[in-house]
């Protein structure tokens, strides 16, 4: 058996406080060649609570990819990229904004922040499942991510 048979599924934190846009994320993700753990909160406190194993998720894996909107309760998606981005440990994790805001101040705003990727949710079902299928291919086949606790 090679060592790729062995390779351990790919966590990835939804942070989306629409639980249909989780259920359709789910759905596509679940569907997948690529075998991966699909974790999700529903805001930004959550998020970085999850992020740093604090209170419930105490024990939360480290995510090889955030999906993270903008818009969400208690603390927005912008807070939570620049705390991500400002963390030594959490900095390398690839952070892609999954939202529906087409704001050019948004879109520049979070590249400033050191997003990974912008793409603007679509409103229609179909797309948006193609949209979150072609995200994992792209960042799990195609791209070459930091190992795990790399702190250089």
């Amino acid at each position: 058996m090679c060592a790729a048979e062995f390779r351990k599924p790919i966590e990835i934190l939804l942070v989306e406080d629409n639980p249909g846009d989780v259920d359709l994320a789910r759905e596509a993700l679940e569907n997948s060649k690529i075998d991966n753990l699909l974790h999700a909160v529903g805001n930004g406190e959550e998020a970085m609570d999850f992020l740093l194993h604090k209170g419930k998720y105490a024990d939360a894996p480290r995510p090889d990819l955030v999906l993270l909107d903008l818009n969400l309760p208690r603390k927005d998606g912008r807070e939570v990229l620049a705390e991500i981005k400002s963390d030594e440990d959490l900095k390398r994790i690839p952070v892609v904004i999954l939202t529906s805001s087409k704001d050019e101040e948004d879109i520049l705003k979070a590249y400033n922040l050191h997003a990974n990727c912008y793409i603007t949710k679509p409103v229609d079902l179909t797309q948006f499942v193609k949209v979150v299928k072609s995200i994992e291919e792209f960042w799990f086949t195609i791209v070459k991510l930091p190992p795990k606790g790399g702190k250089k």
